[in-house]
């Protein structure tokens, strides 16, 4: 039962207008292969001229040979040598024709999924933040699989196109009263392709999205499942599931009975027809005069050749429609300008000393609710400023800023006293270094992990890197050391064994401000007294900005700011912070609480 829940923006029909965009759109998507695509119009209509001529040689040998009595042995030999030479040019033709259509489109549907990916990369937070990484992962893989079978019914479309004019051709050629005769039935034809691909549409473009809505219940379930376990929530989840699950096939079954309906039997029922009037005419005919049998062989043939196609056509419109959903699917996400703060780089812009500075800066999420208001302070180079407050208290939205993962409404940011947005998007990621609550590890191996991919970076450096946060004491241990793999996420090692990998991580590329966002959060005390000696190292000549969850490790900062609600409300040392008894204060007494 299709429920109202499930219903969006994408279960309506597409307007002719709107199926004309996407196909222009994803003409050029093709444009690069086109020579694969020109290749198979001209073999179409080789194809095309040799269904009109086999059927036209068995006429010609009927009527003038077999009629007549006069056909030898000669001519028998040759007439059917004659065929076997054309169904093998015919077998070789739709070999070729085939190949470089598919293969255009497979080189055309990879170059969209490379555009796709990058294209998901140089978007901003804001459109994770907002779109289901289920939804993304649909549209990426089964819609661009499914928009390339858009190929497949261009190729079918060629050939029926082709095949109907050289076969009308023909039988005109023939005979031209019974060739118009047969035109009868084509207005009914194409009203019956203009009702499909409008209704169609509609049943197709709902499909596509409860599909995106399976993908993310599955996504959800699968990343999810500890929590789901430990709370019990494997009905919840079941019963969520079930209720996507059906809605899907609800859909899938309105697809399946409309192209029952209206595919294959209807062109069939169409060629019967056809082939009625046909043999009706020249039953007719055959009343007064003689009718050479040869010429009704050719015209059932050209009937055949006429609607065959057509019914390939119909089948392949299925796709079609799949393939305009997924298309405007796959478009609106390139469309999307919901992109990565722009930098309008300076030439020669480097940071060099790491001094970091916030003016007056106003930040906002969603443009009307600012979590940062008039946030102002200095880190000097190799100073620490660390960042205090409650939760939703406006931390991690100034690192946020300060890394350029979301573009700030007012004030400005310095880095070197020179605005942020002059230093080129390469040289931040160069010289700035984040590592997050959660550490994230991909997979290959540790040594993999911490050069992340860049081969400039040395063996010798990666074990440096491991040893100066002391990671290398795990690692050493280890059956295969720095070359031991990783697998998803890097759950077979513990969270302080990960996050003293993403500390290497960070130490390695060497950068001018190190930022930590949390770092320690998830580590036992004793790995967090590990990396603390090897974060005091870390932070030698290095501007450190750090969101500080254990108020203990950052009570040696140069400056510490205190966030509530978006504002900086205390700063100073921790000495001098424990004087003012203010937030800062009661903060340190209700851990300090906690603990005994």
């Amino acid at each position: 039962m299709a429920s109202k829940p499930y219903e969006s923006a994408w279960a309506h029909s597409m307007s002719t207008k709107e199926q004309l965009r996407v196909v222009g759109r994803l003409l050029k998507f093709a444009a690069p292969y086109k020579w694969f695509f020109i290749v198979s119009i001209l073999l179409s209509a080789l194809i095309s001229a040799v269904n009109v001529f086999l059927p036209w040689l068995l006429q010609v040998y009927m009527d003038r040979y077999l009629r007549h009595g006069s056909a030898t042995m000669a001519i028998m030999w040759l007439f059917a040598g004659l065929y076997l030479l054309g169904m093998v040019i015919k077998a070789i033709t739709q070999f070729w024709q085939n190949y470089t259509s598919t293969m255009g489109a497979e080189y055309m549907l990879e170059s969209v999924r490379r555009k796709m990916f990058a294209d998901l990369h140089g978007k901003g937070m804001r459109y994770f933040d907002q779109t289901p990484g289920g939804s993304i992962l649909s549209r990426l893989m089964n819609d661009t699989m499914t928009f390339s079978n858009f190929w497949a019914l261009l190729n079918t479309l060629l050939l029926a196109v082709f095949a109907v004019i050289s076969s009308f051709i023909a039988m005109a050629v023939t005979d031209w009263s019974v060739a118009l005769a047969t035109l009868v039935l084509v207005p009914f034809l194409l009203f019956i392709i203009w009702y499909y691909q409008r209704f169609s549409s509609k049943v197709y473009r709902r499909m596509r999205e409860r599909l995106s809505q399976l993908n993310t219940k599955l996504s959800e379930a699968i990343t999810g499942i500890s929590v789901i376990q430990e709370f019990r929530q494997e009905k919840r989840m079941s019963t969520g599931f079930k209720k996507t699950n059906r809605a899907y096939y609800e859909t899938r079954r309105a697809m399946i009975r409309t192209n029952s309906l209206l595919l294959s039997p209807m062109i069939n029922l169409f060629y019967a027809l056809g082939t009625v009037i046909i043999l009706g005419l020249f039953g007719m005919r055959g009343m007064h005069q003689v009718v050479a049998a040869g010429v009704i062989y050719a015209f059932i043939t050209y009937i055949n050749n006429f609607y065959s196609p057509m019914s390939q056509m119909m089948d392949s419109l299925s796709d079609f429609q799949n393939g305009m959903v997924a298309g405007s699917r796959v478009l609106r996400i390139l469309d999307d300008r919901t992109l990565a703060p722009a930098q309008h780089p300076v030439i020669d812009a480097k940071i060099t000393r790491g001094k970091v500075e916030f003016r007056h800066v106003t930040f906002a999420y969603d443009q009307d609710h600012p979590v940062l208001k008039d946030v102002s302070f200095v880190a000097e180079p190799g100073q620490t400023v660390a960042l205090v407050g409650e939760t939703g208290s406006g931390k991690t939205s100034t690192i946020n800023v300060l890394m350029r993962f979301y573009e700030f409404q007012g004030g400005q940011v310095l880095i070197d006293d020179r605005d942020i947005r002059d230093y080129p998007a390469a040289e931040l990621r160069a010289k700035m270094g984040l590592v997050l609550q959660e550490p994230q590890l991909f997979y290959g191996d540790i040594q993999s992990n911490i050069r992340m991919f860049d081969d400039t970076i040395t063996d010798e450096q990666v074990a440096q890197a491991a040893h100066f946060v002391q990671a290398d004491d795990f690692i050493d241990r280890l059956p295969q050391g720095y070359a031991t793999p990783v697998l998803e996420r890097g759950t077979e090692y513990s969270a302080g064994q990960r996050q003293l990998i993403t500390f290497a991580r960070t130490v390695v590329t060497d950068p001018k401000i190190l930022i930590l966002d949390e770092a320690t959060a998830n580590v036992d005390t004793q790995t967090e007294t590990m990396i603390q000696s090897g974060l005091s190292r870390i932070q030698e000549n290095r501007t450190t900005v750090a969101i500080a969850h254990r108020l203990s490790t950052i009570q040696n900062a140069d400056l510490i700011l205190v966030l509530h609600q978006g504002q900086i409300v205390e700063r100073g040392t921790n000495d001098e912070l424990m004087q003012q008894r203010g937030y800062y204060y009661d903060m340190i007494q209700l851990q300090n609480s906690a603990h005994d």
